[in-house]
Formats: structure tokens, sequence, C-alpha cells
């Protein structure tokens, strides 16, 4: 089974598209999709509410004239997905909320809980994002952390760090008096750290001057240990702007999952996101996500 990955040529919406194909059993061939310009994305929700999907507001793309799926993620490919899946006779599948088009056209829509979806026939909603790992990936990721760094036997704790965004803020301040904490709490344990592209170097000057066993900092190295830390750590720290990697490690791995929470005060999708997540045991506990169930309705919407 075949299935078109349409990409707006963001990492994180791409990779949970490809987890959506590899759910469904179907080999992805990856397409980037864009809109001419932003008025051209603004007619779509009316072209789409009066039935009218075309082609025609994107960019020129070449994709292929088969597929079982086509599939998108974020709002820079609903409609497209549906122009394309009309075209040449596929299923339409998406995963986020699609809010602002027309819902009960897509064939399915996998829906976080934190965009509040409506209930519907064709929306299956999940926990947290999808993750396009499997075993392979953090085998591999392990291998070359243990490369890199030797553990010594002790119960290891891990830390990832991200970075200030919309909905959260990240000092120097409260990243002091968390990792006093994180060191207060685990005391002989071996103790790991990564920071992130988007964290401030203030921050990262601060989590540099605790004695770590392991540590990464992304703005002198880009070498990726989270697989390692996922698989390894037995308990995982995460800050909760960073929801690919609570959703990760929420899904994959045996560790206890602790939110750093940095979130802004008022209602947002970030602190549903985490509610949810706690609420349910994968935070703040070692619960651990399965969508068998959830993937099993998709495939039978998507009748593949």
């Amino acid at each position: 089974m075949k299935a078109i990955v349409l990409t707006d040529g963001k990492a994180g919406h791409e990779n949970q598209s490809k987890a959506f194909a590899r759910a469904l059993g179907c080999d992805a061939e990856i397409v980037p999709v864009a809109f001419v310009s932003r008025l051209h994305k603004t007619l779509s929700y009316l072209l789409d509410r009066i039935g009218v999907r075309t082609l025609a507001l994107f960019k020129p793309f070449v994709a292929p004239d088969f597929a079982s799926v086509v599939i998108g993620t974020g709002s820079g490919t609903f409609y497209a997905v549906k122009a394309l899946a009309r075209k040449i006779g596929a299923k339409s599948g998406v995963v986020l909320y699609p809010r602002g088009y027309d819902i009960p056209s897509f064939d399915c829509v996998m829906a976080p809980s934190f965009d509040s979806p409506a209930k519907a026939k064709n929306v299956v909603e999940i926990p947290a994002n999808l993750v396009a790992s499997d075993e392979a990936f953090y085998e591999k990721g392990v291998k070359a952390f243990l490369e890199r760094h030797t553990p010594s036997g002790c119960k290891a704790v891990a830390v990832i760090i991200g970075g200030p965004n919309k909905c959260s803020s990240m000092t120097a301040e409260w990243m002091r008096s968390k990792l006093d904490g994180i060191f207060d709490q685990n005391k002989g344990c071996e103790m790991w750290v990564t920071t992130s592209r988007r964290t401030p170097s203030d921050v990262e000057a601060v989590i540099d001057s605790y004695p770590w066993d392991y540590r990464l900092i992304y703005s002198r190295d880009h070498f990726n240990p989270i697989p390692a830390f996922v698989k390894l750590a037995d308990r995982l720290y995460v800050t909760a702007e960073s929801t690919g990697m609570l959703s990760e490690a929420c899904t994959f791995g045996t560790s206890e999952v602790v939110p750093l929470d940095n979130l802004n005060p008022g209602p947002h999708k970030f602190r549903r996101f985490l509610e949810g997540l706690v609420s349910a045991g994968y935070a703040n506990g070692r619960r651990k996500i399965n969508l068998a169930d959830q993937f099993a309705s998709a495939k039978s919407l998507l009748v593949i």
C-alpha cells in the first residue's frame, strides 16, 4: 500500500505524517507543498466549505498519480490533502485537528486531545503527538550514545531542555531552581542532560555549570542523545513546551516521565496537552501510550 505524504517543510509535522503512514502499513512518498500566498491559504477555507478543492492554490508540485491515501499534518497541508486525494481517487488522512475546514469531508482525522476536537465518526482522538520512530531507530541511537559515553551502572536520570515559545518562558533563574531540585532528588544517580537549538544561551550557561556525568550543549555539539535517553534513563525530565519530546518519552522506553512546567499562565493548548498526559498517568508516571486501537480505527476509516 502506498501513501503520499504532503509536507509543509516542518520536521515536526512531517514526522507525524510519516508515523501515521507507518502505522497504516503504507510506504510513504514525501511531496513538499506550499500555498502560493497567504491570501491563497485564506481562500482555501472558503472554497473547502463550498466543496471546491483545487491544487491551483499551491505552488506547482509533482505528486504520484496513484496512492491508497494522501496524508498531511498542519494547516499548510490540510486543503492540499483533500484536493490531491480527490484528483487521484485516494482517501484523505490528516493529523492535528483541521479547524476551519469542513471536517466531515476528510476520511480520517487523527486529532490530539489538546486540540479539543469535536466528536465525529471520522475523528480519532489521540492523547499526544504521533512519533515517527521504531525499535531500529532507538537501537541505532543507543549504539551511537554508548560510543560517546560509558554508563557507570547506576540508575540514570536524563534531562531534556527545549526553549521558550509563545506559550512558555525560560529564564536562567528558573532553570537554576529546577536543576537544584533535580540534583537534590536524585542523589547517587548518573545525571545526563541535553539542550536544543531553542535553548537560550544564558540558560545553557547555567546548565553547563552543573556536575553532569554526560552533557550535550547544542550550541557546541549537534549530536542527538535523546533516543538513548528515552531507552536507557530510569527517570526523564522534559520541559513542558516540548510537546514532541514529551510525546516520544510517554510513548517509548520504560522511564518515569517528569515534565518541567515552564508554561505561561492561562488556558492554551500546551496546558491542555500537559494536563491530559498527567491525568492519564503518562506524565508523572511510567504508563506508556499505546495507539493500537486508534490506528485500527483509522485503518477502518481509510479501508486499508
